[in-house]
């Protein structure tokens, strides 16, 4: 459309330099130099309006999570003598629901213009802000220029956690008593010994009535339990993994995007984001109980998190889950458990995250059992999310091989879903 003025523009300017060549009247001549001079002025008003233009951007964190907001602030300052009519700011952000262009009118010299740009979070990943164009014209709309400014910064979004204090692990397996002969600095819930207090102990570890007995400090020195070693196995097999088509959102109405009925963040109705936050939900309430957590996902290579404890362990977990995604050429789930067996020890406790209806990874899971190993599935029931088989049959055979198995549903709470475990 542009060009299309421009183009008339000129055929005017044309026709009428012709007509004044070919009669000599003073009027038509006239009216060529006004037309000239229109059209001069109007290009020399477009090249002015971006001259002198600085725009700054600032993100207030590089890191933010489903349920939540990225905030971000952009001031526009014309360095000119002229005042700017117009400028157009138009941002090419990725981030889903990201409207950050504005058009901006009277900008004069050293007075800038700052707005801010409160975007909800709606689905994990790594997402691109920027490049900025800067586009502005004349007054008469004949021309237009752009200019670009490439710089760009990247956001990370984590998935959403929630809160599930009613899931629920295994218990370990202690024969005779025994228990891992492993001391450690974290507080368990099984006691080695008590030692007399030396500078550096926590409070909260001193023993008061040995203490009381002895009329010294006394504190006491735990060992690790047998399902401290919490170990999620995300599913990351394309075949069965779907998802319902989704629409970058409308801001018009964003507390009810961001918070769905109850309080609770309404998750995109995909398999992956479902079962992304289901991980991290776990990881956080074994993280919050002084655990160690670690996470193993197949991509198609194996990516792997090893055994750590407390929020920096949270944080890493997090940033692996919010870029993971579904690959076709990824090994099946029961190619994974058997080629992950003899990493284990009969002190670890596996949470299999999964899709799949393929029973052949609950008979892995069942040699798992058999080896001493702690095992629970979250199942997510992938045909409530499209047209892949029933999950019934896969839930039926963990009922049966008697493996806690928890279901999600598409629409469903987590907090809920997480707190119960499901029946056949």
């Amino acid at each position: 459309m542009r060009r299309v003025s421009v183009l008339i523009a000129f055929l005017i300017w044309g026709a009428s330099l012709f007509l004044a060549l070919t009669t000599g009247r003073d009027i038509l001549y006239n009216i060529f130099y006004f037309i000239t001079l229109v059209l001069v002025g109007s290009w020399l008003w477009t090249w002015l309006n971006l001259r002198g233009l600085e725009i700054k951007r600032r993100v207030r964190t590089p890191r933010s999570q489903v349920g939540r907001f990225v905030e971000e602030s952009f001031e526009v300052t014309s360095r000119g003598w002229v005042t700017k009519l117009w400028v157009e700011v138009v941002d090419r952000s990725d981030l889903p629901g990201h409207h950050a262009s504005r058009v901006l009118v009277a900008l004069r010299r050293n007075k800038p213009h700052i707005w801010t740009v409160r975007t909800p979070c709606v689905r994990r990943g790594r997402y691109r802000l920027g490049p900025v164009i800067l586009r502005s014209g004349d007054p008469l709309g004949i021309f237009q220029r752009e200019k670009r400014i490439p710089q760009t910064h990247h956001v990370l979004i984590y998935p959403a956690t929630y809160d599930i204090p009613g899931f629920r692990l295994p218990p370990g397996h202690l024969p005779g008593g025994k228990i891992a002969r492993r001391r450690t600095h974290y507080l368990t819930t099984n006691v080695a010994t008590i030692r007399e207090y030396a500078p550096g102990d926590s409070y909260n570890r001193i023993h008061w009535r040995s203490t009381a007995r002895t009329g010294k400090l006394m504190v006491k020195e735990f060992e690790l339990d047998p399902t401290s070693d919490v170990w999620l196995l995300l599913d990351l097999d394309a075949t069965w993994h779907t998802a319902q088509p989704w629409q970058e959102p409308d801001l018009t109405n964003v507390p009810a995007l961001v918070q769905g009925a109850a309080g609770r963040v309404d998750l995109i109705p995909a398999t992956i984001e479902y079962a992304a936050a289901a991980a991290g939900s776990i990881a956080r309430r074994y993280l919050t109980e002084r655990r160690a957590v670690g996470l193993i996902a197949y991509t198609p290579r194996r990516e792997v998190l090893h055994l750590d404890r407390g929020y920096r362990q949270f944080t890493k977990i997090l940033e692996m889950l919010a870029l993971v995604e579904p690959t076709p050429d990824a090994l099946t789930l029961d190619q994974v458990l058997l080629a992950e067996r003899y990493y284990l020890s009969r002190t670890s406790t596996v949470v299999v995250i999964t899709p799949s209806v393929d029973t052949a990874w609950i008979a892995m899971l069942r040699d798992y059992r058999h080896a001493g190993i702690n095992v629970t599935a979250v199942l997510i029931a992938a045909s409530t999310f499209g047209p892949v088989p029933s999950y019934r049959a896969a839930l039926t055979e963990l009922w049966a091989s008697q493996i806690p198995a928890y279901v999600l549903r598409r629409g469903e709470s987590l907090s809920s879903a997480l707190s119960h475990l499901a029946l056949p």
